[in-house]
């Protein structure tokens, strides 16, 4: 099965290559895992208990209650969907338990400086797990796809938004 834009929750399903594996990160499924069990235990059940008093109350057409509540179980019930399918199709990369490590793959975190001299540290992750913020870039990102399969002292280039960039790389770790 490969995702694809006609998924539940597309702005929450950045677009894979097409036949891709949905790469994640132990941590990143173990996120996922939680976020549906915090959705499916708590806040379903919270908000159907709303909707049901809110039923009872009468007259549905005004109801703020009634109606917040059932757009409400309807976006929990998409999130729901999208995380379930996530999960089926998830090829879990424990980066630790990578034995080529002197390249740049999957899971990877990596060391590089730029032309200015200043250093960055990004690691390559699942689609659903990136925030350039925290240095956590999707592995079909132009940086993640620059670093893959490049060494220590390699220098890579690519296409950033700012124009072509080059960086080196410094350190390669699996953690």
């Amino acid at each position: 099965m490969n995702l694809s834009e006609d998924d539940d929750d597309p702005a929450l399903s950045p677009a894979l290559p097409a036949g891709s594996k949905y790469y994640i990160t132990r941590n990143g499924f173990n996120r996922l895992k939680a976020e549906l069990d915090q959705l499916l235990r708590v806040e379903r059940p919270e908000v159907v208990s709303v909707v049901s008093w809110a039923a009872s109350n009468g007259d549905r057409s005004e109801n703020g209650d009634y109606i917040y509540g059932k757009r409400r179980l309807r976006e929990i019930d998409r999130r729901i969907r999208f995380l379930i399918k996530r999960l089926e199709i998830a090829t879990v990369v424990d980066p630790e338990a990578q034995e080529n490590v002197d390249q740049v793959f999957f899971g990877a975190t990596v060391t590089v400086c730029d032309q200015d001299g200043e250093e960055s540290i990004y690691q390559i992750v699942g689609v659903d797990e990136a925030d350039a913020g925290r240095g956590l870039i999707s592995w079909i990102s132009p940086l993640a796809r620059a670093l893959l399969k490049a060494r220590v002292g390699d220098t890579v280039r690519f296409a950033s938004p700012g124009g072509l960039r080059e960086l080196d790389i410094l350190d390669i770790a699996y953690r």
